[in-house]
């Protein structure tokens, strides 16, 4: 029996008591491989000495100071070390506890900039459909996911929606890359226009799209096209690096692949490798400037923004990727992992798009290749496959709903920055199998329930990759 509110409270979940490296062990002995990080989150595995080390230190000299009263040296060390690392013209860092405090921060301070720069008809946020930017209600309300906004619709505050950057399914077959992204482009400013220039705030974007969409980058110049329509119409760039930013696709930040200047940036997850909750909103020294010369205050705050020990052990990680060049090892690893996925499910029937940068990798999986038909949402697939890669000792990232937010299924990977080439042949090995054995379950589901006298006769699933 359990007290705890457990986020499903009809599983039961092994109980996690140790890491080693990249496997987390539960309290039977068993271990697994951590390929999602958790949810990208830990990037340097779950026995960094450099970061314990850090947050021991910084628990016996200062465990907690409010930023209403005081600074610290810890927030001071990581802020300045993140400036150094951000892309062109950001300038100052407010750090919280997590991404979704990130990106509600980064919403309310768009609007405030307006404010304190004699706009304040600047209102309306526009973000993408099948995004995903957190779980506090502004940032669910600018997320485009309908399966994580549809039980909280009437509490949302009204946001707008275009098209992402979805080439797999969304670039029409006659489209080159360059064409697709215009056309987005053009829908971007037509949402513009048709809000009203003088009354759209920003726009929200990934620039990889993670949790909602499995790991999909946007088509070279695309972010280009969308800095050209925000700058043409004043329109603020917030992107959400929460999932795909510090070194996870290859870069500190990710728009760096692009490239593309933001005036506002969210990160979180790998900022602090799972060894403490921090997140932190980039702005550009424009934005803070308006603040400082108008009220002087940002109307925002929580009560662990800025938390001593959490920026001690921030610092320490970006020290361990910076000494060690883990973001370039996330970007060379990328490709063995991506090599090991295609090698064992690039000609999967059931694989439709192997996609992702660095250590950052979603396969979508289909019924039909050649239509790129989904699988039946009633089937659950991605449930099917998180538990079968458990059982194989593999943690992974499956999500349902990719196409709409009902239907489709992919799977999301990420694993530590610190894993190495054999450890991804085997996170693939056993990727394929649990993908396997969770195909063949929903097969046979589907054969029974059309089998009205409750007999069937099944042939061998045709769904094999390679062994």
């Amino acid at each position: 029996m359990t007290k705890l509110f457990h986020r499903n409270s009809r599983t039961s979940y092994a109980t996690a008591v140790g890491g080693d490296g990249i496997e987390l062990i539960d309290a039977e002995g068993r271990r697994y491989i951590d390929a999602s990080g958790g949810a990208a989150v830990s990037c340097l595995g779950h026995s960094n000495a450099a970061v314990r080390q850090a947050m021991h230190e910084q628990i016996d000299a200062l465990a907690f100071a409010h930023t209403g009263f005081f600074s610290s040296d810890p927030a001071e060390r990581l802020a300045e070390r993140l400036i150094d690392l951000a892309p062109e013209g950001i300038g100052r860092v407010y750090l919280v506890s997590g991404g979704s405090e990130a990106v509600e921060a980064s919403l309310k301070l768009a609007r405030q900039y307006f404010v304190e720069t004699g706009q304040p008809e600047r209102r309306h946020i526009i973000g993408r459909r099948q995004s995903y930017h957190g779980n506090t209600l502004g940032a669910l309300a600018v997320g485009g996911n309908a399966l994580r906004r549809k039980p909280f619709e009437p509490l949302l505050a009204k946001m707008h929606h275009v098209s992402p950057c979805y080439a797999y399914r969304e670039q029409r077959a006659d489209e080159t890359e360059q064409a697709y992204g215009e056309r987005l482009a053009k829908e971007l400013e037509a949402e513009i226009l048709l809000l009203g220039p003088e009354t759209v705030a920003a726009v929200i974007a990934e620039p990889v799209v993670g949790a909602t969409l499995g790991a999909v980058p946007a088509v070279p110049g695309y972010f280009a096209r969308i800095r050209e329509v925000c700058d043409q119409y004043g329109v603020l760039l917030i992107l959400d690096e929460v999932m795909c930013g510090m070194g996870r696709t290859g870069h500190f930040f990710a728009c760096a692949a692009e490239p593309v200047r933001p005036d506002i940036v969210c990160i979180a997850k790998g900022l602090g490798a799972g060894y403490q909750p921090i997140g932190a909103m980039l702005c550009s020294d424009a934005i803070h400037d308006a603040i400082a010369a108008g009220s002087g205050s940002f109307q925002h705050g929580h009560t662990y923004l800025a938390h001593p020990v959490a920026c001690a052990a921030a610092h320490a990680v970006l020290g361990e990727m910076v000494d060690r060049q883990l973001p370039e090892a996330s970007a060379r690893l990328g490709e063995t992992l991506r090599a090991e996925l295609n090698a064992r499910l690039s000609d999967h029937p059931h694989v439709g798009d192997i996609r992702g940068r660095g250590l950052f990798m979603g396969v979508e999986l289909v019924e039909d290749r050649a239509t790129k038909m989904p699988f039946d949402p009633g089937l659950k697939l991605h449930a099917a496959i998180k538990a079968h890669a458990l059982r194989a000792g593999l943690v992974c990232y499956p999500m349902g709903g990719t196409m709409d937010g009902r239907r489709g299924d992919h799977v999301l990977l990420a694993p530590p920055f610190v894993a190495t080439e054999s450890d991804l042949a085997e996170i693939a090995r056993r990727l394929h199998q649990a993908i396997d054995a969770a195909i063949d379950a929903a097969t046979d589901t589907a054969i029974d329930t059309a089998t009205s006298d409750g007999r069937s006769e099944r042939a061998e699933p045709a769904h094999r990759g390679a062994a």
